[in-house]
């Protein structure tokens, strides 16, 4: 029943990982480009919902999805004037926004709870006899599930899903057909702000204590399972993400003792991952590059 319990909590934890992983993967798809400051989104989300404390409910959760929502939007207007440049210029440029906003966090916020009996039913346990399933264990799964199926339809089955895809396989020769690169680039952008928004909701459920670093503590392991994944498409990157947070998850099952270096036997099974397959591990190894 143990194993059991794992494998469902597992599943949970994979399914906001993958989330924030397929934002990550969007906007490398069409810029090329890493976004280590995909977590301060989160961040920002997660600190505009527990300082709106006087507001109802609803509410708050609508100011938190408008806030990761716009700062993912702000990342791309600031990294707007560099499009042209070299691709390290463009990762050193998202690492600096990254710690600039944490330490404006840190500045003017620090540490902040939230108050536990807010979202305390989504807490609770579904007792099925000796296994223990939390609300947000199942809300995590379904909206994970649902978000990344919309995604996957919007890439595939709408003319702007098409656009970000021909963007992603050939950027010069999409502007040449008609593609805005613009609108398609903030449209990447916008949809990880989404996925963000919605991976940030469900775990402030889990994590009512949000610190400067509690979206990058989030986003690593995601661009992690990213790279294990297999950074050529969209799926692979977004099971990448899954499957990180899914092995987390079991390790930490059979290293109860050990707790403290769970981070680092993950890490450890990374490096060996990608000694092996350096495409990573769910890509197609000697295929052409389809980034979305």
């Amino acid at each position: 029943m143990d194993a059991l319990q794992a494998i469902i909590d597992g599943v949970a934890l994979g399914s906001i990982y993958a989330l924030v992983a397929m934002g990550i993967t969007l906007i490398f798809g069409v810029m090329r480009l890493i976004n280590f400051a995909q977590g301060e989104t989160i961040t920002a989300g997660a600190y505009s919902f527990v300082v709106t404390t006087e507001l109802p409910l609803v509410l708050r959760i609508v100011v938190m999805f408008a806030t990761v929502i716009a700062f993912s939007l702000a990342i791309e207007l600031g990294l707007r004037p560099l499009r042209n440049a070299t691709p390290a210029a463009l990762l050193v440029t998202t690492f600096a926004f990254s710690f600039l906003l944490q330490s404006v966090f840190l500045l003017v916020w620090s540490s902040q709870g939230d108050n536990p009996l807010v979202l305390s039913k989504l807490n609770e346990a579904l007792s099925v006899g000796d296994l223990k399933i939390r609300w947000v264990t199942l809300a995590s799964i379904g909206v994970g599930s649902l978000l990344l199926v919309a995604t996957a339809l919007f890439l595939n089955r709408t003319s702007l899903g098409l656009q970000m895809r021909a963007a992603a396989h050939d950027f010069r020769t999409a502007r040449i057909l008609g593609v805005r690169a613009n609108r398609v680039i903030m449209l990447a952008f916008l949809i990880a702000g989404i996925l963000s928004a919605a991976a940030t909701l469900m775990l402030v459920v889990q994590r009512p204590l949000v610190t400067p670093t509690f979206g990058f503590s989030v986003a690593i392991p995601a661009l992690v399972g990213v790279v294990v994944g297999g950074m050529d498409r969209i799926v692979t990157g977004t099971m990448g993400g899954f499957l990180i947070g899914f092995v987390t998850v079991i390790l930490g099952n059979y290293l109860e003792s050990g707790r403290v270096f769970l981070t680092s036997v993950v890490f450890a099974l990374v490096i060996v991952v990608l000694v092996l397959r350096p495409n990573g591990v769910l890509s197609r190894q000697n295929a052409t590059v389809e980034r979305v």
